[in-house]
């Protein structure tokens, strides 16, 4: 059959043009996005509608066929874990996440994982797979503070960063890290300061570093133990243990302790100030020691809350332990993740100090 030159020449320009996007998807750096659900993946009745909306209705497909500028950025591909607002997140789900994490780590063809997630629990997600999951690859949570739907939603671009962050060899070794409103933050820092402006999340050190226009500028570099370094594997973890939050305000009883400790392996207090206990909820405290429950000091302080040993209360003396810099909830995760080890008291505190 006869082909014109003109022709011939057409299919050879096509045919380079086809190996030289081949080639260049074959060299892309191969991300797996995992998807959760939360308002990333929300919906609006209309434009207008940034702080009411459903939370998890779109599903991950669509949300990487919303963005085709990560074609650019990585190979990717999704993956549908869960599809729930994040305020209802259990321990279940959290081994279920940090388990399918752990087992994309260990393949050869994953360089990185992002994790989409609803804001409300996403800082104490962050944290337990930043603990429990044993790798050096890129592991990067993200979400939004506005549905896909809203005016000025912010998702799209917390994505896009995340994959950037994910796709890139300098973020290798920096544990589980958190990209929201531009800013790298570590998994164990960061927290949702506030509920209804995008630059929601903030670390009480300050973020690790920034993202601008896909390129990566680092600044600080986590230096608590973590991942390849942490002595708790979620491959070895089949189930956390229960853990419960007591919260001090003025005039508390001492029933509020006694309630919520029944079954728990440990009790998180968030005191006031320097993790205060009141003096009618210490008797309840130290009951709850005796009878084997750890009890862990935390402050209720936003940001900054950092708890003194033996101070306002004789911790040594109770057998009790503080959180450090911990807030409350990151707290509970830590203690999670640490008592599925039988830990007494001092072990406990050590695990405190050094993660």
């Amino acid at each position: 059959m006869y082909l014109s030159p003109r022709f011939r020449a057409f299919a050879a320009g096509a045919a380079l043009l086809a190996a030289s996007v081949l080639a260049q998807a074959q060299t892309l750096p191969n991300v797996v996005i995992l998807a959760t659900g939360g308002t990333i993946a929300g919906a609006g009745a209309s434009a207008a509608n940034s702080a009411t909306y459903a939370a998890a209705k779109v599903p991950v497909d669509k949300l990487i066929a919303g963005l085709p500028e990560l074609s650019k950025v990585a190979s990717v591909k999704g993956e549908q874990v869960l599809q729930i607002a994040s305020e209802s997140f259990t321990n279940e789900d959290l081994l279920t996440l940090g388990k399918r994490v752990s087992a994309l780590a260990k393949q050869g063809d994953v360089d990185g994982i992002v994790v989409t997630h609803g804001t409300d629990t996403l800082e104490e997600t962050a944290y337990f797979l930043h603990l429990t999951v044993h790798t050096d690859k890129p592991i990067v949570v993200v979400g939004s503070m506005r549905p896909g739907t809203a005016l000025s939603a912010d998702g799209a671009l917390n994505l896009y960063d995340a994959v950037n962050v994910a796709a890139s060899q300098d973020a290798k070794g920096k544990g589980v890290l958190v990209t929201m409103n531009d800013e790298i933050h570590t998994g164990r820092d960061v927290a949702k300061a506030i509920n209804i402006k995008t630059e929601a999340f903030k670390s009480q050190w300050g973020p690790l570093g920034m993202i601008v226009e896909g390129r990566n500028y680092w600044f600080r570099a986590p230096v608590k133990r973590h991942t390849m370094q942490s002595e708790f594997d979620i491959d070895q973890i089949t189930a956390l243990p229960q853990v419960d939050i007591a919260y001090g305000y003025g005039n508390v009883p001492a029933s509020s302790v006694e309630a919520i400790g029944k079954g728990a392996k440990a009790i998180v207090h968030a005191g006031t100030g320097n993790g205060s206990v009141a003096n009618r909820v210490v008797p309840a405290l130290q009951k709850l020691r005796e009878g084997g429950v750890q009890v862990i000091r935390s402050s209720r302080v936003n940001t900054g809350g950092f708890v003194l040993r033996n101070a306002e209360q004789p911790d040594d003396k109770y057998d009790w332990v503080v959180a450090h810099d911990l807030n409350p909830q990151k707290a509970r995760i830590l203690a999670m993740v640490a008592l599925t080890k039988p830990l007494s008291a001092a072990e406990l505190q050590r695990v405190f100090w050094e993660y």
